[in-house]
């Protein structure tokens, strides 16, 4: 999608979404100049965006700590089941199938996320586990099918801790607590 398009999908909807803000600043950052009409484009979304015409879609302002929960749980048996047998799972794959099996547990602030942890903790944690056991082994018993299939993004072991810690430090800044 062009800078152009996205400019008018947002004067014709009324608002700018993440992605289409994301998607204009790749668009720039990739380009080493940009032509009169992206600028003119540019121009416009910002003249609507001050008067109001255009609404800025703020990014989300909560957490699914199922998601976190999950992806804990699967990297964890993941390694376990990696450093004994000579395979490689896909932890997206795993962490979706157990999630699209599992209720969201979301929260919008500090405390609502340590409730959702607790109650996840004592209602939900074996759930959890054998969910996430499942996942591996539809994961590990599926052929490759569609081998030219592309990840939405492909990220080593530590770039997915970096994105978790993240992801965590954004949502949910004092997740960590000194001595724990």
């Amino acid at each position: 999608m062009s800078i152009e398009d996205i400019v008018e999908q947002a004067l014709r909807n009324g608002y700018l979404t993440p992605t289409m803000e994301a998607e204009v600043g790749r668009i720039c950052d990739k380009a080493t100049e940009l032509s009169v009409e992206e600028y003119m484009a540019l121009d416009r979304l910002m003249g609507a965006l001050l008067t109001g015409q255009v609404v800025a879609v703020p990014r989300k302002q909560f957490i699914n700590v199922m998601e976190e929960l999950v992806l804990t749980e699967a990297i964890t048996r993941i390694a376990i089941i990696e450093s004994e047998q000579d395979c490689a799972l896909d932890l997206g794959d795993i962490a979706a199938y157990a999630l699209n099996r599992l209720p969201p547990l979301y929260a919008t602030t500090e405390e609502g996320a340590k409730y959702q942890r607790q109650r996840a903790e004592e209602e939900l944690a074996d759930l959890i586990k054998n969910q996430v056991d499942e996942a591996i082994k539809t994961n590990s018993a599926r052929p490759q099918f569609h081998p030219e299939r592309a990840a939405i993004a492909t990220v080593s072991g530590k770039e997915v801790f970096s994105q978790v810690s993240a992801l965590l430090q954004s949502h949910a800044p004092d997740y960590e607590q000194p001595g724990k």
